[in-house]
């Protein structure tokens, strides 16, 4: 297996993510021992943003690291834990907010991808770019 920094560069679909990660000096934590679960945006997930964000966002890395940092969690959470939990902590330390009516959401992001497993933790892809409250 792979870690995940190596699992997500393989599904092909991450470039956006991983470039953000390589620029917030997060690529070594990623390929570290974990366990972390990630909810992870997809490239179509990047291009939904406003023009202009990834490119802000490249420039400000104190507020890449924040925003990269609340799509971790903690740990190794399955999509089957996921279902079960209501709030969990980030590694950015604000709450994700989690419902599972109908699929699961992700403060207002769908999981479109749940359980892609690696080495060190797990991703859950998700459609929409999360962001951390002030």
């Amino acid at each position: 297996m792979s870690n995940i920094v190596q699992t997500a560069d393989k599904a092909g679909t991450f470039k956006t993510l991983l470039a953000a990660v390589k620029a917030a000096g997060l690529t070594e934590t990623l390929e570290g021992k974990g366990p972390y679960t990630v909810f992870a945006p997809n490239d179509e997930a990047f291009a939904k943003l406003p023009k202009g964000t990834v490119e802000s966002l490249l420039a400000d890395i104190p507020k890449l690291k924040k925003l990269l940092t609340y799509h971790v969690v903690s740990g190794d959470v399955r999509a089957a834990d996921v279902a079960k939990l209501h709030d969990v902590k980030t590694v950015e330390g604000g709450e994700l907010h989690i419902h599972a009516n109908g699929g699961v959401t992700v403060n207002d992001s769908k999981v479109i991808g749940a359980d892609v497993v690696s080495d060190n933790g797990v991703i859950h892809v998700i459609d929409t770019v999360l962001t951390p409250s002030n």
